[in-house]
């Protein structure tokens, strides 16, 4: 039984861990929601000034050039959406990607 026991510990293990480590959304460590959100937009503006068309999400208001990708319209999403601590990572990998200069994040 106790072999049984340590078997279905070990496989349940990573999920639990996986399960405590994720965060529910909100702005990332260090950062006010407020801040978050503020960092988000400057991304979102960076992003549709240099790499693609946003359309107006975040207050955006470009409308010239290529069309966002996927990734970057679902990390705008998730900023919208008050998650900005999966949407700024996400937007930072995008504009670096198109070697646009990454403003620092705000400090707390």
């Amino acid at each position: 039984m106790a072999k049984l026991r340590g078997l279905l510990f070990g496989a349940i293990a990573p999920f639990i861990v996986a399960a405590c480590t994720q965060t529910a959304g909100g702005p990332p460590v260090g950062m006010t929601a407020a801040q978050g959100m503020a960092y988000c937009t400057q991304l979102a503006t960076l992003y549709s000034e240099y790499v693609g068309d946003t359309g107006d999400d975040l207050g955006t208001t470009y409308s010239g050039g290529e069309e966002a990708d996927l990734r970057a319209r679902f990390a705008i999403a998730e900023c919208e959406e008050g998650n900005s601590a999966k949407g700024i990572p996400t937007l930072q990998h995008r504009l670096r990607d198109a070697k646009v200069p990454v403003p620092p994040p705000p400090s707390g």
